[in-house]
């Protein structure tokens, strides 16, 4: 396979199904296939970029998915976060996330940085 520029759809299947054949081929990371391998996924990372974008979680959401992972309850963030009216409303987005807010739920729940600021 010849790599480009991934312009179209047709081409971004086309470099998904030759991947794909070479996972199951199970080729060598540093053989000469290996490494075209590797400049396809960066290809098809490109496009993908592009033209199938991930948004970003809400932040608020992304914490009461950590909360829920953690067994956590909305009082048990009474005392960092605030008073149980506060934490509620927070949750609820009737307060607004604050920078300090989103150093502590980065610090605590592991939320990255990039979800909690956007």
């Amino acid at each position: 396979m010849e790599l480009r520029l991934i312009k179209t759809e047709a081409q971004y299947e086309e470099y998904l199904e030759w991947v794909d054949k070479q996972f199951d081929r199970k080729v060598k990371p540093d053989s000469p296939t290996g490494e075209k391998v590797q400049v396809a996924l960066l290809l098809i990372k490109q496009y993908e970029d592009e033209h199938h974008p991930v948004p970003m979680p809400d932040p608020i959401e992304a914490i009461k998915t950590k909360m829920k992972e953690r067994g956590m309850k909305n009082k048990d963030l009474v005392g960092k976060v605030g008073s149980k009216g506060y934490v509620s409303a927070l949750l609820n987005k009737r307060k607004p996330l604050t920078l300090e807010l989103a150093k502590l739920f980065h610090r605590e729940l592991s939320i990255p940085a990039e979800v909690l600021l956007s």
